[in-house]
């Protein structure tokens, strides 16, 4: 039986991008689980993301609603405005009434990764104002809690991050997710594969 897991991101400059993809490889280290990375659609205009600078989109597939339903398990990425959700996040859960209305992705567990541009631009507030997405949608928030050891404890090097899940500092941009902080999106991976894989087989 295998268990599926989805991983959907909105990444602007790659900083979520990266953590996306770590989290898949801890996922696939989970016999028994298959992983996919997905992209939700962007809102802004090309004129506009090159202004602001944005390299150009990965190849990873654009996701539809209605495909979230398929997933057993997913995994919620972006960078946070203002201590919260980006906006083209937000509109894509906003594109999701039809799943509320069936309720279905009701018992599915769920998990959140992030990036905000400094140490207090919303570590902790990112991925708590956007549980309500998860509630409403009656799904399992899965947090990884201190299940990574000492790594949730390290004080000398700069590390985002918190126990609702892997994050990283983008800084002006400039600053890539560090070592550490991979390591905390592989194991996140790894974790919340093996949670799903337990909840479908109880199912």
């Amino acid at each position: 039986m295998v268990t599926k897991v989805y991983i959907v991101y909105y990444s602007m400059y790659g900083h979520v991008e990266k953590l996306a993809q770590e989290i898949k490889k801890g996922a696939a280290s989970v016999e028994g689980v298959e992983v996919k990375l997905w992209q939700v659609p962007e809102t802004l205009p090309e004129e506009v993301l090159g202004k602001m600078g944005a390299p150009p989109k990965t190849g990873a597939p654009i996701i539809t609603p209605d495909e979230l339903a398929e997933a057993d398990g997913v995994l919620f990425g972006f960078p946070t405005r203002f201590g919260m959700m980006a906006a083209q996040f937000k509109a894509f859960m906003d594109a999701t009434g039809g799943l509320w209305k069936t309720q279905a992705l009701a018992g599915k567990p769920a998990g959140i990764f992030y990036s905000t541009g400094s140490q207090g631009g919303g570590q902790e507030t990112t991925p708590l104002t956007a549980i309500t997405q998860l509630v409403h949608h009656g799904m399992i928030f899965v947090p990884i809690g201190y299940t990574f050891g000492a790594g949730m404890f390290e004080l000398e090097k700069v590390k985002g991050g918190s126990p609702y899940g892997a994050g990283t500092f983008a800084g002006d941009g400039s600053r890539q997710p560090s070592e550490l902080e991979l390591e905390q999106a592989f194991h996140q991976g790894k974790y919340f594969a093996g949670i799903a894989k337990k909840l479908k087989g109880t199912a």
